[in-house]
């Protein structure tokens, strides 16, 4: 940094302060703090995303896609038409036996959908839902999937979604991060592990990776002041630090400067907003009740709760993650649990935001990172299923889609989509449509080339599912 006189030092500094105390007003005026654009217009029917993601790779077989063909080849070769020269997991070269669903399906909802009866309260929320069963995906392992179905490439180091969207569109509060990632808690053996990575903002600048709050404990770790200094001070500081770095800024212009001011920035008002946020004691029992938690027990269903409040308080992407979907065994004893984990609370979810009049411009996706094979997998005496990238079951809600829509089909066997067949980089192009981005348009330079979320291979927007 160029040598400064004691005279040109405070002067440099207190324009700083004045410039950051400009930007606090302005933002104060502003319902939006806008992200740095790339394409991106917003304006589109929905204002937010709530993520709902079930790691492990959740059985459309026994929860969406019922096969009564499949019921009736229990135990039989699985037709070879089908499987030959296909990508398998951990089936390659092995013996294929059919596996027919597990749990029974039944009608739900005005058009009779069929869905398991492991989700009863799903069930009864079905007219608001679009459930997709034709859905694909490129990653037949877990991290790779989970990098493909959040990134749009199984390559790591790629932007997440959720980095993609408030780089577009930026945040519309001033007190939380834009993105929001809750992983829950629970007494399963919860197997995956959930790589920050996930989150990451790649490429993108560093302000737009997601920031996880912790469901049980302090929210983010190392938050509050240290002991003996005042919220006052601490403001003090940061505004002196946050002046010597915008200073330093004005000279080498690195984006990495002005996102470590923002995140000073935002830490200092956290200190205030994370611990309201997660304070759930005023609300009321019954809605407590509707969601199935109790205060602090770091749920899913709590965290349903939390993505709530913070879509209430103007946070653009919110994701969830529930592990232990990964059934390889043990899956008659293993997936209940998980369902009911899950049910109640995705259930009450739309419910509130639909009470509180957020559901019309709110878009929750519920999702795993792949399928599972209508073959069997055995292990040590008990039976599951493989991953598979060919066939799975997603579902869609809120702003801009069609309710109580069945979308697409499998073949009568589950083992491939064959009607209207969706990819990952489809459903991208899609949401980023409900949140009114042209998915072509929105890059980044990146290498020299103009990156994009849903890539080269030409993704497609799911008008079929759209109002």
């Amino acid at each position: 940094m160029n040598d400064l006189t004691r005279r040109a030092f405070l002067g440099k500094t207190t324009q700083g302060l004045g410039a950051l105390a400009l930007a606090s007003l302005e933002a104060q005026a502003s319902p939006l703090l806008p992200g740095l654009g790339g394409g991106a217009r917003g304006g589109g029917r929905a204002k937010r995303v709530i993520w709902l993601t079930m790691a492990g790779g959740p059985s459309q077989l026994e929860l969406f896609d019922p096969k009564p063909k499949l019921a009736q080849l229990h135990g039989a070769p699985m037709p070879e038409s089908f499987t030959k020269g296909q990508q398998l997991a951990q089936l390659q070269g092995q013996k294929l036996l059919c596996f027919g669903p597990q749990f029974a399906f039944a009608k739900y909802g005005k058009n009779q959908t069929e869905l398991s009866t492991l989700l009863p309260h799903t069930g009864a929320m079905i007219d608001d839902i679009c459930l997709i069963r034709s859905m694909t995906t490129d990653a037949i392992n877990h991290d790779p999937a989970h990098m493909f179905m959040n990134t749009g490439s199984q390559i790591a180091g790629r932007p997440s979604m959720g980095a993609w969207v408030t780089y577009g569109l930026g945040s519309a509060s001033k007190d939380l991060p834009g993105f929001v990632v809750l992983t829950s808690l629970g007494p399963g053996r919860s197997p995956q592990p959930i790589a920050a990575r996930q989150w990451s903002s790649g490429f993108l600048p560093s302000k737009f990776q997601g920031v996880q709050l912790r469901s049980k404990g302090d929210a983010v770790l190392y938050l509050a002041s240290p002991k003996g200094v005042t919220h006052e001070q601490q403001g003090a500081d940061i505004a002196a630090i946050s002046a010597l770095n915008a200073h330093h800024n004005s000279f080498v212009d690195d984006p990495e400067i002005a996102t470590r001011i923002a995140q000073y920035e935002l830490a200092y008002q956290m200190q205030t907003s994370v611990p309201g946020l997660m304070d759930i004691s005023k609300e009321k029992p019954e809605t407590l009740e509707s969601y199935g938690c109790q205060r602090g027990d770091g749920s899913f269903a709590s965290n349903c709760l939390l993505a709530r409040r913070l879509a209430e308080r103007g946070v653009r992407f919110i994701q969830l993650y529930h592990r232990d979907w990964d059934h390889h065994s043990q899956l008659r004893e293993e997936l209940p649990l998980r369902a009911k984990e899950v049910d109640q609370a995705c259930a009450a979810l739309i419910k509130d935001l639909k009470q509180r009049g957020m559901f019309d411009d709110t878009l929750i996706v519920w999702s795993g990172e792949f399928g599972r094979t209508p073959m069997s997998q055995s292990n040590k005496g008990t039976t599951g299923r493989d991953h598979h990238n060919k066939a799975m079951s997603v579902w869609v809600a809120g702003a801009g889609v069609q309710r109580g829509l069945v979308y697409g089909a499998t073949d009568e066997l589950g083992y491939a989509a064959q009607e209207n067949i969706a990819t990952v980089h489809d459903l991208h192009a899609t949401m980023l449509h409900l949140l009114g981005i042209d998915h072509n348009a929105f890059t980044y330079k990146f290498q020299g080339l103009d990156a994009k979320l849903t890539g080269v291979e030409g993704a497609k927007i799911l008008t079929g599912i759209l109002i």
